[in-house]
């Protein structure tokens, strides 16, 4: 197993775990009133973790299945050339949006996932807001799709690339179940930084740097493989 492909593939986790349904929603559960709703929180992650687990494992043994000299073609050294191209744009492109200071947008739309996570509507109601918010975010995630990507060139086979894609997807899901168990450990005396990781979320702009560090990996794996890069 490539460990370049590996690192790659556990940043994009990471970064995939900041976002709206894998963090956001996980925070204003554990904000909820009360004890910490460990089965609530964990229905949902659960629920979000399979859902990206499924849709990765269709889309990389599908493309495997439909299109099987894709790895071939994207082998070659003017695809290599223009990964590298595409990944040097998209961190210089980063740049330029993190300059414009947008305000927060969508707060409406917020406001109303906020109620939907927190109403009361047992664990089908739980689990159908999991799929929503997955469902809704799946085709904007860049690193979630470039992991995919590096999973459909990198030359494993299918036995490979479910474990592989299901810890990417269990990586995903740390760092809500770090602070669900910083909830049940600690109380309210969590819901300080809850709130200011929420508050972060709500209104940073995180697209900039997502885009950067996508950018980075992809240019970086492209490096490696034409040999630009020795380590």
């Amino acid at each position: 197993m490539d460990f370049a492909l590996l690192g790659s593939l556990a940043a994009l986790a990471l970064i995939d775990s900041t976002s709206f349904g894998t963090l956001l929603i996980p925070v204003w559960l554990l904000l909820d009133a009360g004890p910490a709703r460990t089965g609530r929180v964990s229905v949902f992650l659960g629920t979000v973790a399979a859902f990206y687990f499924a849709v990765g494992i269709a889309i990389a043994l599908g493309a495997g299945a439909f299109l099987p000299r894709i790895g071939e073609v994207l082998d070659t050294r003017p695809a290599m050339w223009a990964q590298l191209v595409l990944g040097v744009a998209l961190f210089f492109w980063s740049l330029r949006l993190d300059r414009g200071k947008r305000p927060a947008s969508g707060g409406g739309r917020l406001i109303r996932w906020r109620e939907r996570a927190l109403a009361d509507g047992g664990v089908a109601g739980l689990a159908g807001l999991a799929l929503a918010a997955a469902a809704a975010e799946v085709t904007t995630m860049l690193p979630y799709l470039a992991a995919i990507g590096l999973l459909t060139t990198s030359g494993l086979t299918a036995v490979q690339i479910a474990p592989v894609m299901a810890g990417y997807c269990l990586l995903m899901i740390v760092p809500a179940l770090l602070l669900l168990a910083a909830r049940l450990a600690a109380g309210d005396r969590v819901t300080p930084l809850l709130r200011r990781i929420g508050d972060w979320m709500v209104n940073s702009n995180a697209v900039a740097w997502i885009v950067g560090i996508v950018g980075f990996l992809l240019a970086r794996d492209a490096a490696f493989r034409l040999g630009l890069m020795s380590f």
